[in-house]
């Protein structure tokens, strides 16, 4: 999982409060606040309070919502309600949202035909559809016979190929723009063939066939999808434990702060939520289980915090990825090197 999204809870000075709350109507969400309002009180000053009320009443399954200082630095909708929680800290209080998150792969969806293609585009934002056309005539083969079908023929095959060409500008284009992972085609075979032809590099690296799925009918494309981006997931998490396992790179929260600190990971490997306590500064990767260590780097008042919260922050100022995975059973690290 990349981080990106959560850096601007960074950039601003706790003590924070983080609100996770659940419910599907008026009245429930009302009543929910209610309880999370008193559970924050004299914790939070009003200003945040009123802040937090804007936001949680708004329509959602689930809210996970962080404040400091009169304001919402960040709201975020989930598709399950979670656990219901208020809490005031020096660091937002982000695992449980990052758990329920899921990962979000930057990805792109394309459906060709020999007209061109629908593309959606899954990163940096919310999903961007285009249709992607460069030629409308001619589309259709016939059977007229005569000394000219063979010409006709060919000019055909040739429309289909400048749409797939078209299409495949675009791509490429969008693989450079928000870096994605995996391109997931389907459509017309002959299309999908010069389609992976005009394909730079880059792109068709990423390339996955998915069998079903028309313009007209994404029922069984959007499943296909599904699960093919569970597929890449797995493989991703398997290859990152696989390169914690061969180079005995460092696990435990001591260890896998010191390699955040001199900016050597990769991705941060958790079980799940981690309460242990550690101790912060206010830089990024001022983390450590040692107070005095923290002071040894100039820290004059080390602040007592949740490993997992300090961990994720040094993660996220420093480009790691985070993956919560069962295979591992303390935070463990990949090092970049």
């Amino acid at each position: 999982m990349r981080l990106d999204f959560i850096r601007p809870l960074y950039d601003r000075r706790g003590p924070y409060a983080s609100v996770y709350m659940g419910a599907l109507t008026v009245p429930e969400r009302k009543a929910h606040w209610r309880s999370v309002r008193d559970r924050l009180d004299h914790q939070v000053d009003d200003a945040t309070i009123e802040a937090l009320e804007e936001e949680a009443l708004q329509a959602a399954a689930g809210r996970a919502l962080f404040a400091t200082d009169g304001t919402v630095v960040l709201a975020e909708s989930l598709a399950r309600p979670p656990d219901e929680l208020a809490t005031c800290s020096p660091l937002p209080h982000v695992t449980p949202m990052l758990m329920r998150r899921g990962e979000n792969v930057p990805h792109i969806r394309v459906i060709v035909d020999h007209a061109g293609a629908e593309v959606t585009v899954y990163g940096g934002g919310a999903p961007r559809r285009t249709t992607v056309e460069a030629e409308s005539w001619p589309l259709q083969k016939t059977s007229q016979g005569g000394w000219s079908q063979r010409r006709y023929e060919q000019a055909v095959e040739d429309t289909w190929e400048k749409n797939a060409v078209a299409v495949a500008h675009e791509i490429d284009e969008q693989v450079r723009r928000i870096g994605a992972e995996l391109v997931l085609v389907a459509g017309q075979p002959k299309s999908r063939s010069y389609l992976l032809r005009h394909l730079g590099t880059q792109s068709a690296d990423r390339v996955t066939i998915v069998e079903h799925g028309s313009r007209d009918d994404h029922g069984q494309f959007e499943k296909d999808v599904e699960r093919a981006l569970d597929e890449w997931l797995a493989r991703r998490c398997a290859e990152l434990l696989e390169r914690h396992q061969e180079s005995a790179a460092p696990a435990g929260p001591a260890r896998v702060a010191q390699a955040l600190r001199e900016g050597r990971v990769h991705a941060v490997l958790m079980p799940g939520e981690l309460p242990a306590p550690v101790w912060v500064g206010d830089g990024g990767t001022q983390v450590g289980t040692d107070p005095n260590e923290l002071r040894h780097w100039g820290v004059a008042e080390p602040v007592r915090e949740r490993a997992d919260s300090a961990l994720v922050r040094a993660a996220a100022m420093t480009d790691a990825e985070l993956w919560f995975t069962d295979d591992v059973k303390d935070v463990a690290a990949v090092l970049r090197y």
